[in-house]
């Protein structure tokens, strides 16, 4: 070995492998014949340093090294454990906190616990070529396809204009990817040879193993919890009927106004499940919009992070009881984050990858995301300030240009996607944005106290909601309890603290967007401005569990891999694989419980027992009577009384009668059939005086204060 020439590293050696273009491989020295290996040449000058190196770390120092590692997820479950409602002291929860911050620092800056890097990417790099003539199409068919849509309703005309500007749109911008062989390609050379190979790799079955649990998850008595309706969903039912009676609307009136997705969506599966226009319907339609979030929370977390990352992130958002809970009412809350993920996953992989055909797919995602739910709407401001973020950093460097072009490109895609509902919304401006306005702004309500000190308010409630509180909206969450179980809330603890540290360190703009997104994607509900109470609400912040969940799973990554680091043998790798186990199955049988248990409990508690009253008219039509005469009296802050029909199986009657209008039976030669609420003594004493001979029944509803009676006229 030549002396003046230093030896290859390991590293070395592979890169050269690597990289065969860039010359050949560097040479491994052989071995003296005695088989022990060369010795280095020591460095010449007046002072040598005699290096000596550490034994390998025997069992008793694995052990110490994890179980000190260990206790930074003990304090901070502990500490989560402390703000629960049974318990409720934060005071100690935040010292508890406090602790595990402080070893996790420590940990770091010692190097023993392992902070995970981004990983590398290839970029493509941006390209500025366009098709000119597909693009002066598509933007004459933006113009006209605009005024098509000017009566607010969808046809063959104006959806005929917007298929076909959103194809010009696609073939002026798409890039082939030269890389890749056609789809026709490929399917010729099946045809010459035919060959089915088929490999199943543990990897495989686990990540299957996972789909089917929230699959579990999502499904799992999605006809009984929620197990009633409330007047929102008696709202929904009756678009989805003008809906399926021909009324193809862009934008529905009802309510306050709603956009257009979930009443197509929950038409589509009352036809193809035969549902109908029904409770089931609209759930079905929810929780599949909250199943098909999840594969891009996995590809997110792959893509910041490693396949792990993207596996936990899909377990622990799978059985999480924020997304299940938001999925199964069966109003829109789950659409915004059905299309932020996507446009999240595509924004942020062409910003790190100068994809500009990513930047295709984030338009597409966000202009489908402005038709679902209202909150949806300041979704262009995450994307602004992503790539805002992106062009501060370094890693912007020379691609600044290109980046900008790409939005461009987003924005006109999205714009297109969008076209139907900007054509409303420039007719109908007032309509369109009350909902969002009477929440803002003063349209319903003044504000409730200085307007910069209730946003301060709402955003701290807001950023502390998955530790602390997310409100008390018995429709969509266990009330008075953090957002988040014990579990997750911990790893997201861990997450948060490795995120910033490696932002500090490393300076990549993933990062702090990966931070700001969590308020940036809660700001719907932090801008409850007029109605504070309302904030935090999981339903408006429902976007932000996406970035929350994948923290967490970096959390959990990072956890497991430094201890791995720490252990040598098999019993304690058997042992981390086995906390693994824990962590998740604890996870997954907390949230089973507030899913399954509490929230079920509580929300049949709150909710009037509509369908207990609609099977009572159900059964009266189908024997002695029919569906015409049968009656519920209202009561002030008693049941919906269009709920009941649509519990009967009547979805378009309501079957309200005021006690002022009971005179009015008295002349129908028919059975009837009267339900009233105990404490209604007027409608019942005008009943005994009209019908002396009719038969009164109280109904034992099972639940406290449910009951009613049962008028019956033969």
């Amino acid at each position: 070995m030549d002396p003046e020439k230093p030896e290859p590293s390991v590293l070395d050696y592979l890169k050269a492998r690597l990289t065969p273009w860039k010359g050949p491989a560097p040479e491994i020295p052989p071995l003296p014949a005695d088989g022990t290996a060369p010795t280095p040449p020591l460095p010449t000058g007046d002072v040598v340093e005699t290096v000596t190196r550490k034994a390998p770390a025997g069992p008793w120092m694995d052990r110490i090294g994890a179980l000190s590692l260990l206790g930074v997820i003990g304090f901070a479950l502990t500490a989560q454990i402390m703000i629960e409602p049974v318990r409720r002291n934060w005071k100690a929860a935040l010292a508890l906190y406090a602790v595990a911050l402080a070893l996790l620092l420590f940990f770091l800056w010692k190097r023993t616990w392992q902070l995970p890097e981004l990983p590398q990417v290839n970029e493509k790099g941006y390209s500025f070529k366009v098709r000119r003539a597909p693009l002066y199409i598509g933007l004459f068919l933006i113009l006209a396809t605009f005024l098509l849509f000017t009566g607010g309703l969808y046809n063959f005309f104006n959806l005929s204009g917007w298929l076909l500007t959103f194809v010009a749109l696609a073939v002026a911008f798409w890039l082939p990817d030269e890389t890749r062989f056609s789809l026709w390609h490929r399917l010729r050379a099946w045809i010459h040879h035919p060959e089915w190979n088929l490999s199943i790799k543990p990897w495989h079955v686990l990540v299957l193993a996972v789909v089917i649990l929230t699959i579990f998850f999502r499904f799992y008595r999605l006809d009984e919890v929620p197990g009633e309706m409330f007047s929102d969903h008696a709202e929904k039912l009756l678009d989805v009927s003008d809906l399926m009676n021909g009324q193809y609307k862009v934008f529905f009136e009802r309510n306050t106004g709603r956009e257009d997705f979930q009443f197509y969506l929950t038409a589509a599966v009352a036809n193809r499940f035969g549902t109908g226009r029904t409770f089931l319907s609209l759930k079905l339609g929810t929780a599949l919009a909250g199943l098909f979030t999840l594969p891009y929370i996995y590809r997110l977390g792959k893509e910041i992070g490693s396949r792990w990352v993207g596996l936990f992130a899909l377990f622990l958002a799978g059985v999480a009881y924020w997304p299940n809970v938001i999925s199964r009412v069966g109003l829109r809350f789950p659409l915004y984050p059905l299309f932020a993920a996507p446009m999240l996953f595509y924004l942020i992989r062409g910003l790190r990858r100068s994809d500009r055909n990513d930047f295709i797919k984030a338009g597409i995602a966000l202009g489908l995301a402005l038709h679902g739910y209202s909150p949806s709407r300041l979704l262009p401001v995450v994307v602004l300030v992503a790539v805002g973020i992106y062009l501060l950093h370094r890693q912007s460097q020379g691609k600044r240009s290109g980046a900008l072009w790409a939005l461009v490109v987003l924005v006109l895609v999205s714009v297109v996607v969008f076209l139907p509902l900007l054509r409303y919304w420039s007719q109908n401006p007032e309509i369109f944005g009350f909902r969002a306005f009477s929440r803002l702004a003063t349209t319903e309500r003044a504000y409730p106290g200085p307007v910069g000190l209730i946003f301060l308010e709402n955003l701290g409630k807001s950023l502390i909601m998955p530790f602390w509180d997310n409100n008390s909206i018995w429709v969509h969450s266990v009330t008075g309890r953090p957002a988040l179980d014990v579990i997750t809330a911990a790893l997201y603890f861990i997450g948060l603290v490795l995120v910033i540290v490696r932002y500090i360190r490393k300076r990549d703009w993933v990062d702090l967007f990966l931070l700001v997104s969590i308020p940036l994607l809660m700001m719907p509900s932090i801008l409850s401005l007029a109605f504070p109470e309302e904030n935090p609400s999981l339903n408006r912040s429902g976007a932000a569990y996406i970035p929350i969940f994948i923290i967490a799973a970096i959390g959990l990554e990072s956890l497991l891999a430094s201890l791995w680091a720490r252990v040598s043998s098999m019993a304690g790798r058997i042992a981390i694989v086995g906390l693994a186990a824990a962590l998740l199955g604890v996870s997954a049988n907390l949230n089973y419980d507030l899913v399954f248990h509490q929230y079920d409990e509580q929300f049949m508690s709150g909710a009037w027992n509509t369908s207990q009253i609609g099977r009572v008219i159900r059964g009266f039509a189908e024997s002695t009577g029919d569906p015409d005469h049968a009656y519920v009296i209202p009561y002030p802050h008693w049941v919906d009384t269009r709920l009941v029909g649509i519990n009967a199986g009547y979805p378009l009657k309501d079957y309200a009668l005021w006690a002022d209008q009971l005179e009015t039976t008295v002349e129908v030669d028919a059975p009837k059939l009267f339900i009233v609420k105990p404490e209604d003594q007027v409608a019942l004493e005008k009943l005994r005086q009209l019908y002396p001979q009719a038969r009164e029944f109280l109904y034992d509803s099972g639940r406290d204060g449910k009951d009613f009676l049962i008028y019956s006229v033969p």
